[in-house]
């Protein structure tokens, strides 16, 4: 069986836009004409499709760019949404109804493990979070009421890597459906190739790059994705996490050059987690041969990517994190930010900011200490100069 290449895939569409442009056209409408009556009855009773009906339901633009996606991860079908939250939350309504349960990753993006922690609760849906390395926890959190497995490919912000293809193992043998969010490892995983039966991105980040915009998706089988936006009882339709023409159009050119993007974030992740390393700092980068999950990663990437743009290191305490981050964004290094995947270095301490809805019990045990400062590696042509940047920030502030 051939390969499956996820940057040929984005590649190989082609869209015209109305007039020959090659570009698509930008489809600025809310509603869609029918030129007959019938035709919507049949439309709105689900029993006719290939027509637009209203743009919180589909729209051609947004149509176009979950068509690119669902091609690059390998899926029959896919949902564009306003937000990546918007995605995630979609996905495990539709699943999980009341006296319903959920077996997840303990180290996740704080916004997810919020709405499970505090939200799903008071629609009587339950979690229990687990440290998704560990294939025998995972097993042992399962019980009747478990409907589905959630987990990162690369999570945030430790940088583990889930197994996919072992946890899918496990999530088939109970009947379960395997969802992973795939946001900071675009083309570098196919996790429904490794067995996922839901992947699902922040647009906002990688994808889009270009830090001007919010967006999320749901890339899926194509019956997963009509349930979800069925006008009777679909999650995304009733919802309502519509995501506008303009940006979905914006973000589908963005995508074409998401190949290039992704190998230069790696490229000088890596050159900076080596020399990190080499300066005697506690590093967290997958692609070092001391992570713990590093064999893992290299057997189950797409290799031409590299292993990501994000990194970590860990200064020891939060003062020193917050002065190392002041003196890298007056030094022009980038900037004392949240989100990744801009063309510029963006950083922050977790702890205090994309994980702080964790309680910090649970960070400790997930590992999470105040000093850490997690790095969204920008495309810097010279790597070795930020190195030097960074290098004169940390003497400046004690963290060297």
């Amino acid at each position: 069986m051939k390969k499956h290449k996820p940057a040929d895939s984005i590649q190989d569409i082609q869209y015209f836009g109305e007039y020959g442009g090659v570009n698509p056209s930008i489809a600025d409408s809310s509603t869609f004409t029918y030129m007959a009556g019938k035709t919507m009855e049949e439309v709105f009773g689900g029993e006719r499709e290939g027509c637009y009906l209203y743009s919180r339901h589909m729209n051609p633009s947004t149509g176009y760019l979950a068509e690119a996606i669902s091609n690059m991860e390998n899926t029959e079908a896919a949902q564009v949404a306003a937000s990546g939250m918007g995605a995630i939350t979609s996905v495990l309504l539709q699943i999980c109804g009341a006296g319903d349960h959920i077996v997840s990753s303990r180290t996740i993006y704080g916004g997810t493990y919020a709405f499970m922690k505090n939200f799903l609760p008071k629609l009587n849906i339950s979690t229990s979070f687990v440290k998704t390395t560990n294939l025998e926890a995972i097993e042992d959190a399962i019980n009747p009421a478990t409907r589905l497995i959630y987990c990162e490919t690369m999570s945030n912000p430790l940088l583990e890597i889930a197994d996919i293809k072992a946890i899918s193992e496990i999530a088939n043998r109970h009947n379960l459906k395997l969802v992973v969010d795939n946001t900071f490892t675009p083309l570098i995983f196919s996790p429904k190739e490794m067995g996922a039966d839901v992947v699902v991105h922040s647009l906002t980040k990688f994808i889009n790059g270009a830090s001007d915009t919010v967006g999320g998706i749901i890339c899926a089988e194509a019956e997963f994705i009509h349930q979800l936006i069925d006008v009777n009882d679909g999650a995304s339709m009733l919802l309502g996490p519509t995501m506008d023409a303009l940006r979905a159009n914006s973000i589908l050119k963005n995508l074409r050059t998401l190949h290039i993007r992704m190998t230069q974030h790696s490229k000088n992740a890596y050159y900076l987690a080596v020399k990190f390393q080499e300066l005697g700092l506690n590093v967290f980068y997958p692609g070092l041969s001391n992570h713990p999950q590093h064999k893992l990663m290299k057997t189950s990437m797409n290799e031409e990517f590299g292993f990501g743009g994000m990194l970590m290191i860990d200064t020891g305490d939060m003062e020193k994190a917050y002065k190392l981050m002041e003196a890298m964004q007056n030094n022009n290094i980038g900037y004392l930010a949240v989100s990744l995947g801009f063309y510029k270095t963006l950083f922050s301490a977790p702890g205090a900011s994309t994980s702080s809805e964790i309680p910090e019990d649970e960070q400790e045990k997930m590992g999470l200490s105040e000093g850490m400062v997690r790095m969204s590696v920008g495309l810097d042509n010279d790597i070795e100069r930020t190195f030097q940047k960074i290098k004169a920030c940390m003497k400046e502030t004690g963290v060297l």
